[in-house]
């Protein structure tokens, strides 16, 4: 059946020798396409609702596979609106992509082993980041997260199915973005996880309650607390 095995070739995008102007050019379209199709909507709205609003005024959160900080300038901007502080600390293994972004707390590191503590954070996020790991990078990535969370983990990745292939080759058509930068938006969407396969490796993972469902078709969601029983918006 058409994607029912992942794509387990490597995004062009990913490489570490990128000349930094190509680096900088990829990341300006995939935040053209992130502001498009509203990537930060559920670390905002769906977050604040889950965790409740009495929870949330004052947070430290860790972005898992940050890139140049996109999302944790998004959502940390959204919050100071709201009269809320929201510290996020950006960790990528990618130097290069860390650099593109503003401000501090940027941390190099590999997801699969981070370099903190237990319990560090409030709560751990990560976006578009997972379809990047093998199956079991994917468990080291989930056990890490589960360790350095006080409260929460909130990952979200692209979920493979034909319907979200489509969509993404019409938005990168749209976008007019350079071909290595289309061929690897498609190329996610085949790397992309599905319910199921999240919902073993989280288990693997050891993470407690874990809820794992799917968001508009075209993103798998994976929640937990710790110290509270599996829980929904």
């Amino acid at each position: 059946m058409f994607l029912s095995q992942r794509a387990t070739q490597a995004e062009y995008c990913d490489r570490l020798d990128l000349p930094p102007a190509e680096a900088a050019a990829n990341y300006l379209h995939l935040a053209r396409f992130n502001r498009l199709v509203l990537v930060a909507d559920p670390f905002q709205r769906l977050l604040v609702r889950w965790l409740g609003r009495q929870h949330v005024r004052q947070l430290s959160l860790l972005d898992l596979g940050a890139g140049d900080g996109w999302l944790g300038r998004r959502i940390a901007a959204w919050a100071r609106r709201h009269g809320w502080d929201w510290r996020v600390t950006n960790l990528d293994h990618n130097l290069c992509a860390l650099q593109l972004g503003d401000g501090h707390g940027k941390v190099v590191a590999n997801v699969c082993a981070l370099p903190f503590q237990d319990n560090s954070f409030d709560i751990v996020i990560a976006s578009q980041m997972a379809h990047h790991l093998s199956e079991e990078q994917t468990v080291h990535h989930f056990r890490e997260a589960w360790r350095v969370t006080r409260d929460a983990i909130f990952l979200s990745d692209a979920h493979r199915n034909t319907g979200a292939l489509c969509v993404m080759w019409a938005l990168l058509h749209l976008l007019r973005v350079t071909p290595h930068f289309f061929s690897d938006g498609l190329l996610s969407v085949r790397r992309g996880w599905r319910v199921g396969e999240w919902e073993r490796l989280a288990q693997r993972a050891g993470i407690a309650a874990p809820r794992v469902w799917l968001y508009y078709g075209s993103r798998v969601m994976l929640q937990a607390r710790k110290g509270q029983g599996r829980s929904g918006f």
